[in-house]
């Protein structure tokens, strides 16, 4: 690992460019570039105020990863396909963090953002406490621009050879030639030339680009590519959250290009707006499938034996992972992402229909529907699952089929457990997706289950937050006042309903159980799971409601067998 300082201007030189140290690219896992213009402008301000714009993370290497070239003319409904590189054997240096900070100014000082081009004004820079910015740089389309008021094209400065005083001289020539008659006072043209000055040193002259180069070609068993992988996940944690299956993504693609745009639309079909299946889910399941274990690694993706099973069994892997999906919808009633907390549950079953698809057809489907509720509810496969789902998948081929007793003995042995107990339904907040789980099966039979298409239910407060909040009592430590019900009280599982977006919307609203329970018939009250006990709906009896509905609620899910 070596720390390195470049200037900007010839950091930017490098980017897109084979001849100078075989150039600066982005590995296909990059994320898209989204900063906006305000963010390239600041960025632009911060340097010439000399403020730190952070370190980046380079690796040096020969690896034949997908890579792609950096964007020069930023417009809206950019493919990044259209970026893409041959995959090569040169070397190479790939950007692993810092993306954002390099496209903007690789944008700023090569190109342009939807037609328009990075200006400075070379009359801005006077400290003023009232404004955040000191030094102005706006995107403009050249044809608008107007140098009479000081706006210079950034890149005529920065990419000119001349010495700083012979531009600033030329800047002045412009501006007044362009203002006739007013020349600029000899405060205006100290300005320019400070500025211009300033511009030139930050962006020519000094070393304001730190990085950091992994070199994998001079030191190879330093830089590994597991280890990049991880320096990779770990550098960019703090920024839009990156899986190992991104880069091990860019691996596949770069042997196999068609699965990039097979899998894309294959995630599309399956989730239909509802789910929220990943890409991530897709390659851990079909490593499990080929029998290449749940562990990822990067070399897997490396293997020409694993990827030869998944270009042979890609139509039936993902056959089998729809058919489980269909399966949700139909025996399960989850049909949309807030209730399903774990996908990871689903492999046990897809596995099952992939190797041994005739037990799979023939199987009791209410019983393996009663088992996954079972597993999501209490979270057997939440935190690292790798080494259950392969004690699992061994347990399946042992018996060539799936026993349910047998499949939760071994997820007990593990210390996992599948006990759905009292505590465990009541111990249940807004916001959770156990919530939706259970609130999926405990409406199952409503006409409005959460997989309602388009205008969704709400999850609502029985006694609206808003009133409780109001309730103090108070603290025999301090004897102040303070708020009664803490939001474990407000929001617990005890005090939620689920309502249609309308009643939530128009008709609910803040009101109290007094108010909208008074007119509900006895089937508003069975299917809510409500006491018809009318003190218990005022708001000084707001405990004594909780422990009356808690036991309805208790009695229900025992009802289901769910509860033990």
């Amino acid at each position: 690992m070596r720390n390195k300082k470049e200037t900007i201007r010839k950091f930017v030189s490098l980017i897109n460019n084979e001849e100078e140290q075989g150039g600066l690219w982005l590995p296909n896992i990059q994320r898209y570039f989204i900063w906006k213009e305000e963010q390239i402008e600041r960025l632009f301000d911060s340097i010439m105020r000399e403020y730190p714009i952070g370190n980046l993370l380079v690796w040096k290497t020969k690896e034949p990863i997908k890579i792609r070239k950096f964007i020069d003319n930023y417009k809206e409904g950019l493919k990044l396909i259209d970026f893409y590189v041959p995959k090569n054997e040169k070397i190479k240096l790939i950007v692993l963090d810092g993306q954002q900070r390099l496209q903007s100014l690789f944008i700023a000082l090569r190109g342009g953002y939807n037609g328009r081009e990075l200006y400075f004004n070379v009359l801005s820079g006077e400290e003023n406490e009232e404004e955040d910015i000191r030094f102005e740089f706006k995107f403009v389309e050249p044809s608008k621009v107007d140098i009479s008021r000081g706006w210079v094209k950034v890149k005529d400065i920065v990419y000119d050879s001349r010495e700083y005083d012979e531009i600033a001289e030329s800047i002045v020539e412009k501006i007044e030639k362009k203002r006739h008659v007013i020349s600029l006072s000899d405060k205006e043209k100290r300005l320019i030339r400070k500025n211009v000055l300033k511009l030139i040193k930050e962006f020519r002259d000094k070393e304001n680009i730190a990085y950091t180069e992994l070199d994998s070609v001079d030191n190879p068993e330093a830089y590994k590519l597991n280890d990049v992988v991880e320096i990779f996940i770990r550098a960019n944690a703090g920024g839009t959250p990156l899986s190992k299956s991104d880069l091990m993504f860019s691996l596949l693609t770069a042997e196999w290009e068609e699965i990039e745009e097979d899998l894309t639309n294959f995630l599309e079909e399956l989730n239909g707006g509802a789910f929220a299946f990943s890409r991530d889910f897709v390659l851990k399941t079909s490593l499990i499938l080929i029998g290449a274990g749940a562990k990822y690694d990067v070399m897997k993706f490396r293997k020409e034996e694993n990827l030869r099973k998944l270009q042979d069994n890609w139509e039936e892997i993902k056959k089998s992972i729809k058919e489980i999906k269909d399966f949700l919808c139909k025996y399960t009633f989850i049909r949309d992402d807030k209730a399903l907390p774990s996908y990871l549950a689903l492999i046990p079953l897809i596995y099952l229909n992939y190797k041994y698809p005739e037990k799979w057809k023939n199987s009791d489907k209410e019983i393996l529907a009663k088992w996954l509720t079972r597993v999501l509810l209490t979270g057997a496969f939440s935190g690292s699952s790798d080494t259950l789902l392969d004690a699992l998948v061994r347990k399946i081929n042992e018996r060539e089929d799936f026993d349910t007793n047998i499949i939760n003995t071994e997820i007990m042995n593990r210390g996992r457990t599948i006990s759905i107990s009292k505590d465990s339904l009541l111990d249940t907040y807004y916001g959770e997706k156990k919530l939706y789980l259970i609130f999926a099966l405990w409406y199952q039979d409503v006409n409005f289950k959460p997989a309602y298409e388009g205008n969704l239910p709400w999850v609502d407060h029985i006694f609206p937050q808003s009133k409780l909040k109001e309730i103090k009592e108070i603290n025999p430590e301090t004897g102040r006042k303070v708020m009664k019900y803490k939001w474990w009280d407000r929001d617990q599982i005890a005090n939620l309903m689920l309502l249609s977006a309308e009643e939530n919307r128009d008709e609910k609203k803040d009101k109290t159980p007094e108010e909208w329970l008074r007119d509900k018939d006895d089937e508003y009250f069975e299917i809510h799971l409500l006491p018809k006990n009318k003190d218990l709906w005022k708001i000084e009896n707001f405990e004594k409601f909780v422990k009356e509905r808690e036991k309805l609620i208790v009695d229900k899910f025992k009802r289901m067998r769910l509860v033990t």
